[in-house]
């Protein structure tokens, strides 16, 4: 197949949205929003989507489902900066953690993760 026509069978774009399972979607919501900054953008009762900066979730209240999920959230310097300052004003529990490389990691209240790289010299090699 030649590039020409692999580049013209590339038609759709497919649009991501992770989903994490929570116990109490209020909860969740409190947690996403109050102290990560997120914003609301669509409930329908025990389902819901939040979003800040590109990034969105959706958040799922299953009494069912117990697994966890993690997200890696990449930032840039000043994203890093701002996320520290952010969850030290509303004391946000986190640890720095070792994935590949050093993270900080925070936990929502079902056990969720989101792994926010620290080292930026890798940038690139991160990409590839």
């Amino acid at each position: 197949m030649s590039e020409s026509t692999a580049s013209k069978r590339m038609v759709h774009h497919w649009y991501l949205r992770p989903v994490l399972f929570v116990s109490d979607i209020q909860a969740a919501l409190g947690f996403y929003m109050d102290k990560l900054g997120f914003e609301k953008i669509w409930d329908k009762g025990t389902v819901c989507q939040v979003n800040r900066g590109g990034c969105e979730i959706i958040l799922c209240e299953d009494s069912v489902r117990r697994d966890k999920g993690r997200l890696f959230v990449e930032l840039n310097r000043d994203g890093i900066d701002e996320l520290r300052r952010e969850i030290s004003e509303r004391s946000v529990p986190t640890q720095k953690a070792w994935w590949g490389y050093d993270v900080i990691q925070i936990a929502d209240p079902d056990g969720n993760e989101l792994l926010f790289p620290l080292d930026e010299t890798n940038d690139s090699e991160r990409r590839r």
